[in-house]
Formats: C-alpha cells, sequence, structure tokens
C-alpha cells in the first residue's frame, strides 16, 4: 500500500557517449528532446520480489493502525452490530498516514485525509442507495479512483496513497445502502476518523520532535554514505542524489509552518553541516556524520555541529522559510497536475475494464478488481509492473493464508476481530519490506470483513479473489500499456530549465557584491529543490514504455552544474560570515 518511492537512477557514466567538454559550470542550451526508436523494455520479474531492510518506523503505523481500529471493533461487538464495522474501519485506516511528517504538518494532513476518506464514501454510499446496476457503479468507482490518485500524488500525502481511499469506496458502492442509512454511516465514519486523528497525533505529548530528528539522521546517514565516496567512483553520482534528496526533505521538516524551537534550530545546524558535507565531501568524516545521526535517537540532546561557528546562523536564513510557509502548500498541486493526467486516465481506464471484465465473467465481487488495478499504477510503467507482479504473487499467497485462518476465524465473533487487527498489525508492519509480502496479510484481513456482516463460504471468497487480482492485474497493466505518457518527456525539459533558471540566478547571488539579506539563502534553496525535482522527473520519464529519447546528457550536465553552485553558495556564505574572501572559482561554478 505505500506509495512508490524514488529509485536510484538509470543513467551511468559508462553508458554514455563521448562529447566534447564545455566549460566549469556551463549547461547546453535548452532545446526540444528528439524522437528516437521506440524502445521496449524487458519487465523484470524475480527482482521485484527481493525483501529489503525493515523501515526504521514500522511499528509505528502498525501500532497506530492497531489502537485506531480496535476500540471501534470491540464496541460494535459489544453491541451486536459488527455489520458496521466497514464504517468505523473507513475511518480507523487514516490512522496509517503522516507518520513521516512533524505533528503540526501531520496534524492537516490526517484532517485532510479523513475528509477525503468522509467525501469519497459519501460518492460511494449515495450512488449505491441511488441504483443496483452494477455497471454504473463500476465506472463511480474508477471516476472515484482516478480522482483520489490524482489528488494524493498531486499533494504527495504520501503512502499508502490512494489505495485505502479506493478500497473504501469501492467496498462501499457495493454494500446494500438506503439514503436514510447514509448519515448515520458517515457518522460512524467521522467519528472514527476523529479517534484515528487523536491516536496519530499521542506520540507528540511523548516525543514532540521525533520525526524532524528522524529525518534529519536520515539525511545525515545519506550524506555520510556520499561522503564515504569522496565525491568520486561510479556510485558517487547516485550518492550524492540520494543526500541531496534527503536533505530537502529533512529541511522542509524544519521550515515553516513548524515554530522554531531551540531542538529545531540544533537540527537546522547539523543539516547546514550536512549541506557543507554535500559541498566538500573530500573533507568530511563520514564518521561524524553517523555519530550524529545515532545521537538524534530518543529524546537526548542534539548534538552540537562544531566547526562553523556564525556560518550556521548564516545559512538557516530567515527570508526563505516565510516564503517557504507561503509557497509549499501550493507549489505541489499546482505543478503535479499536469504531469499526472495520464496516470488519471490510466487509473480511470484501467479500473473501469478491471471491473467490467470482473462483471463479464459473473464475479459477484467487481470491486476487487477495480481496487486491484488502481493499487497498480506507479510513476511510470516499469514501477506499474513490479506492483503488479508484487501485487498477484501477494494475493495469491494471501488467499492460501486465509484458508488456513478462516477456520480458526469462523469460531466466534471476537476470533474474528482479533484476527483482523493481527493481519492489520503484520500488514503494515512487512509491507515495508517488499509490497508483495504485506500483501500476504492484506489479503485474509479484506477477506475477513467482508464476515462481519455474515459468514460466508471461504471457498467462494478465495475463488472470487483469485479470478478478480487476475483480471484486475492483467486488465489493469494492459490499460497502462495503452495510454502513452509523453508527459513525462515534457516534465524534463520543464525541470531542465527550471534548474537552469535557479542556477544562474544563484550564481548572479553569489557574485553580488552586497547581495540582498536571505537572498543567496532563499537562492539555494530553490535551486536544491529543482535539482530534486530533475532527478525525480528523469527517474519517472526513464521508466516509461513508447518514450522519446531522454536528454541524458543534459541531465548529468544540470545536475553537475547545480551541485558545483550549491556547493558554491555553500562555501560563499561561510567564507562571507568568517570574514575570508571566497575565491574566483566559486563564483564561476
Amino acid at each position: 500500500m505505500p506509495g512508490a518511492h524514488a529509485k536510484p537512477s538509470k543513467f551511468s557514466r559508462s553508458s554514455r557517449p563521448s562529447r566534447p567538454s564545455r566549460p566549469s559550470g556551463e549547461c547546453e542550451p535548452s532545446r526540444p528532446a528528439r524522437f528516437a526508436a521506440i524502445r521496449v523494455r524487458r519487465f523484470p520479474f524475480l527482482a521485484v520480489l527481493r525483501l529489503g531492510g525493515p523501515s526504521e518506523i514500522w511499528f509505528k503505523p502498525a501500532l497506530s493502525v492497531v489502537a485506531a481500529v480496535a476500540p471501534p471493533n470491540f464496541a460494535l461487538l459489544a453491541l451486536g452490530r459488527l455489520d458496521l464495522a466497514m464504517y468505523t474501519m473507513a475511518g480507523g485506516l487514516c490512522a496509517l498516514y503522516a507518520h513521516s511528517r512533524p505533528y503540526a504538518a501531520r496534524a492537516r494532513v490526517l484532517a485532510l485525509v479523513a475528509a477525503g476518506m468522509l467525501a469519497g464514501l459519501a460518492v460511494a454510499l449515495v450512488a449505491a442507495s441511488l441504483t443496483s446496476d452494477a455497471l454504473v457503479l463500476v465506472l463511480v468507482g474508477a471516476l472515484l479512483a482516478a480522482v483520489q490518485k490524482t489528488v494524493c500524488d498531486a499533494t504527495r500525502v504520501g503512502p499508502p496513497g490512494h489505495v485505502i481511499l479506493t478500497f473504501i469506496s469501492s467496498a462501499a458502492l457495493f454494500a446494500p445502502q438506503s439514503l436514510g442509512q447514509v448519515p448515520g454511516h458517515l457518522g460512524l465514519t467521522a467519528l472514527a476518523g476523529a479517534w484515528a486523528w487523536i491516536v496519530g497525533m499521542a506520540p507528540g505529548l511523548l516525543r514532540p520532535h521525533g520525526p524532524e530528528r528522524r529525518m534529519t539522521a536520515q539525511a545525515l546517514r545519506a550524506t555520510a554514505a556520499y561522503a564515504a565516496t569522496g565525491g568520486t567512483g561510479e556510485g558517487a553520482g547516485r550518492a550524492r542524489a540520494a543526500a541531496a534528496a534527503a536533505v530537502q526533505a529533512a529541511w522542509q521538516s524544519l521550515l515553516p509552518p513548524t515554530r522554531p524551537t531551540p531542538t529545531r534550530l540544533a537540527l537546522r545546524r547539523l543539516l547546514v553541516r550536512a549541506e557543507v558535507a554535500l559541498a566538500a565531501p573530500a573533507d568530511t568524516d563520514p564518521d561524524r556524520l553517523r555519530t550524529w545521526a545515532l545521537a538524534l535517537r530518543g529524546n537526548g540532546p542534539v548534538p552540537e555541529a562544531e566547526g562553523l561557528g556564525e556560518a550556521a546562523e548564516e545559512l538557516l536564513g530567515a527570508d526563505i522559510e516565510a516564503k517557504a510557509a507561503h509557497d509549499a502548500p501550493a507549489r505541489p498541486l499546482r505543478e503535479g497536475l499536469g504531469h499526472l493526467a495520464p496516470l488519471a486516465l490510466r487509473t480511470a481506464l484501467g479500473c473501469a475494464l478491471a471491473g467490467a471484465a470482473a462483471l463479464a465473467l459473473g464475479v459477484g465481487r467487481p470491486y476487487w478488481a477495480l481496487v486491484t488495478a488502481a493499487s497498480l499504477y506507479q510513476v511510470n510503467l516499469t514501477l506499474t509492473w513490479s506492483r503488479a507482479v508484487q501485487r498477484v504473487v501477494g494475493n495469491v499467497l494471501g488467499v492460501l493464508l486465509f484458508a488456513a485462518v478462516a477456520p480458526l476465524a469462523h469460531l466466534a465473533p471476537v476470533v474474528l476481530v482479533l484476527c483482523c487487527l493481527a493481519f492489520n498489525f503484520t500488514a503494515e508492519a512487512f509491507i515495508g519490506r517488499n509490497y508483495w509480502l504485506g500483501t500476504v496479510c492484506v489479503t485474509p484481513m479484506a477477506l475477513l470483513v467482508t464476515e462481519f456482516a455474515r459468514l460466508q463460504h471461504p471457498g467462494e471468497l478465495m475463488a472470487d479473489r483469485m479470478l478478480d487480482t487476475l483480471v484486475g492485474a492483467l486488465v489493469g497493466f494492459l490499460a497502462a500499456v495503452a495510454v502513452t505518457n509523453r508527459r513525462a518527456g515534457d516534465r524534463v525539459e520543464r525541470a531542465l530549465g527550471t534548474v537552469e533558471r535557479a542556477r544562474e540566478h544563484a550564481a548572479r547571488t553569489v557574485a553580488a557584491e552586497r547581495p540582498v539579506p536571505g537572498a543567496l539563502e532563499s537562492a539555494r534553496r530553490a535551486l536544491a529543490a529543482a535539482v530534486v525535482e530533475l532527478r525525480a522527473a528523469a527517474d519517472a520519464a526513464a521508466g516509461e514504455w513508447w518514450q522519446r529519447a531522454l536528454p541524458e546528457e543534459r541531465v548529468l550536465e544540470a545536475e553537475r552544474a547545480a551541485h558545483r553552485t550549491l556547493a558554491a553558495t555553500v562555501r560563499h556564505q561561510v567564507s562571507h560570515t568568517s570574514r575570508t574572501p571566497h575565491t574566483s572559482e566559486d563564483t564561476r561554478a
């Protein structure tokens, strides 16, 4: 269920033809990318099933979802109304979101997710009460899935993304319903959503700066990995891109609207140290960065980033904070909707066709095929293929697990509830290692939830789930192949232009004799964000099929020039604050 994570760059220096070198920091003028012959990619199979390490905070969403879902379920069990559990689970599952965000931001995200869950459920319940035409309901579910996918991606809400919202709204479309029941069911969801908000915010009472400390530690570790390369070697480019992205993400957690508490100011100084390491990896001690990262665990004092003096305060900036607070909420949605249009079309078309195909095959629960298709769509076709393989493998194994657990769950309603809670926990505990492993637990949980209203024949449930999974994965992936994403290349072109403009502005600011206070910091932040966006755009486009040739050389040159300019801004600020002149080479970068 988590959303897709950024993948390492597919561009490597050894795979590029040699070209005449350009002066340091000079990028090739922007030009349209030329079309090349169609490239048919070979999709991996076994590689996408490899297990990774557990998430650093795997237990947080796992415990949160149990704490959010258990009280309402046991209350309904005591009242003899487990048939209403779907509506309380809809609100309780909101506790899965925003675990990597500072608590001020988490409060807003959880509230918005709960509102989105309530809105999608309301549309589904009203549609279900107005018509029983299965095909119409499938079309409504497909449109809802496309809207949920687009909004979640554009606002970067984070894992588990739109899948939970789509699962609930699609299931509600096929639940018997009347208009008079809708307000009561929505009220249950709202109450459970409010409880999930409390559960999500409760850890802040014990560790008010936990998310910021964790993200700063991740940035320090990523920077240490880059510093260990000395800035040279085959893996240096990937390590630098990963470190830059981690530092950028950590800054976003520390800039406004979070309050500048002493702990956050100390964390910012550590991030400044990480940026200095990015500028001069050969002169950085990776072990010191790792030691600082280790010290950020728990609630102990934040280590002091010695060696910068007043430069730390200069690098923190002030004007950029207000600008970031003003622009951050609108920027992702404004810039994201354009390149997400093909993904929205893929989602709508794939879900509609998958649900229709399931109906044509006589499946009684076509929403399972719809949800399977909706869960596939990632930022490019290669990752969509990977998710399809993971979904099929996980669901098949999950159905077998359900067959083993069903006799136990049918012993008593309380055992049924306990089994669902156990699968809730294990799904979130394992899904960070690989999506298919988490799906092994999600599948029996979803099947058991359908039995809250009444016990059903396990064989029928298993057959429907297997067929819907295969139909949803096959039809959903074919829809992704059919809807080409030519905008992926356009996004790279726009990102290249943004990086070049930001780099030129930063270089001019460095060269200025009397820059406006905060102007250099503002320019540096803008350039850092542009570089991260360029890498994300390039990685997304590199995994698309039927794609025009990508300007790989220009992307690599733009990244190198931007990182040289970023290093120059750091050196300039440090040298300016220390009253030592910077070299002309810094300005030329």
